[in-house]
């Protein structure tokens, strides 16, 4: 298969921009607005205190590095406060504006002790053997802006979001990433983006790596990842996307998402479909793939009220898998256990009530329960070296998980916009299946402030 680069990303975006009616609406030019590089300069701080408590059920376990090997515990905890100082410039005036944004990026360990945090994977940095890194701090973002119009042009350490190039924010610091992305919205209710990362900087450790892969077995990289697509609202109440991103010599990825908001007066209804087709390209080094994933949701809405109602289901010998630390998964299921295993099926149901009705503005519970069943990896076609192999010991697994989270966002005086969410998660799964049993209690708080 002939790789398809950012150069190709770039065909697909002109293509959108010449299928429009003739009489599409531009925008009002941004740049023309612009007030200065100082005039419109901003400095942010912002603080995140982010607590789990894992407990480990069944035969599920963490790992605590000892020095004669290995020691099994059922407990885990993480606990890490996470800043950021942001300083974000406005844009030159003129036909061509200039700007740059940077970003320092710390963390503080206020759980530190190795046991407890149990090898620390994806939540707490660790040194090799296991002991926490106290205190550790990186440039997180460092980049460099250019618009024309409403066109943006962003090079240097940044992140995006899209359904096939995002990036992970539910630990103490967001991950960010290299390279370049050109943005659009030269007409109304349309937007496009066109993109290439060449390493990632982890949302838990210092400096950057090249791109890996989040469910492959072996730890293989990557030297690129390009994408492109184009989010379109004809309407009130709609969207319509399609994009594509190529991981260079891993997978091709292509997605379609529709999603529409109909109905009048307090009772409303949403309806939204996602469909992924990933298939392996250059010399496939994470083997052979040929993955399809859809998801399908419905939700009512009446006044403070909110039922929703999923369907997911995978169909390839693989698990649906993406860049590491990208969260690069819109699909109505990918909850604290993603559902993505190899033709896996699951239902969700979902309850959630905003308290604005009764008088608490910024307050919001929400409950479920998500079920996934069917999991069979047994005809993965990589054979048992493959990078999907562990799934050949997957046949007819199934795991739910039932959780709850309550979240309020301050509306006014000296700290609004903060923001605090607890959750609390219960999942249960069949032996070898990827996220295992456990218990886990989250707690997390965000502060902004604006410094000027």
């Amino acid at each position: 298969m002939n790789r398809v680069n950012v150069v190709g990303g770039a065909c697909l975006a002109c293509a959108v921009m010449s299928t429009l009616p003739a009489h599409a609406e531009t925008a009002a030019s941004k740049q023309a607005l612009a007030g200065g590089f100082f005039e419109e300069d901003s400095l942010t701080f912002s603080t995140r205190n982010w607590y789990a408590r894992e407990a480990a059920k069944n035969s599920s376990a963490f790992a605590i590095r000892k020095d004669w090997g290995v020691e099994r515990t059922h407990d885990r905890n993480t606990w890490v406060q996470g800043s950021i100082l942001k300083y974000s410039s406005g844009y030159t005036q003129g036909q061509v504006g200039f700007g740059l944004d940077v970003a320092a990026f710390n963390a503080l360990a206020l759980e530190s002790g190795k046991g407890a945090v149990a090898g620390g994977r994806n939540r707490t940095l660790t040194e090799d053997d296991g002991d926490v890194v106290a205190n550790w701090s990186k440039v997180g973002i460092a980049d460099i802006r250019m618009r024309v119009s409403n066109t943006e042009l962003k090079a240097g350490r940044f992140n995006v979001r899209n359904p096939v190039m995002s990036f992970s924010d539910t630990r103490a610091l967001p991950a960010t990433y290299e390279g370049f992305a050109l943005t659009s919205e030269e007409f109304r209710n349309l937007y496009i983006q066109v993109g290439s990362f060449d390493r990632a900087s982890p949302r838990v450790g210092a400096g950057s790596e090249k791109l890996r892969t989040q469910y492959t077995l072996a730890d293989i990289t990557s030297d690129r990842v390009s994408f492109a697509g184009f989010d379109y609202k004809p309407w009130a109440g709609g969207q319509y996307s399609a994009w594509y991103s190529n991981l260079e010599d891993i997978w091709d990825r292509y997605y379609l998402g529709a999603s529409q908001e109909f109905g009048d007066g307090p009772l409303r209804h949403r309806l939204a479909a996602n469909y992924y087709f990933t298939e392996d390209s250059g010399s496939a080094k994470g083997g052979p793939i040929d993955n399809h994933a859809y998801s399908l949701a419905f939700t009512s809405m009446y006044q403070g009220h909110s039922v929703t109602l999923a369907w997911q289901q995978i169909d390839g010998d693989e698990y649906f898998d993406y860049v590491r630390d990208s969260n690069a998964i819109n699909l109505a299921n990918a909850l604290v256990s993603e559902y993505n295993g190899p033709n896996e099926k699951s239902l969700r149901l979902t309850y959630g009530y905003d308290w604005t009705t009764q008088g608490v503005p910024g307050l919001t519970t929400t409950v479920w329960y998500a079920k996934g069943w069917d999991i069979d990896g047994t005809h993965y076609r990589g054979g048992a070296g493959g990078l999907y192999a562990f799934g050949l010991g997957q046949k007819d697994l199934d795991h739910h998980e039932v959780a709850g989270m309550l979240s309020y966002a301050v509306q006014s005086g000296p700290i609004k916009g903060a923001n605090f969410t607890a959750g609390y998660v219960q999942h249960r799964a069949s032996q070898n299946q990827g996220d295992g049993s456990f218990n886990e209690l989250r707690i997390v708080s965000n502060f902004p402030f604006k410094l000027f």
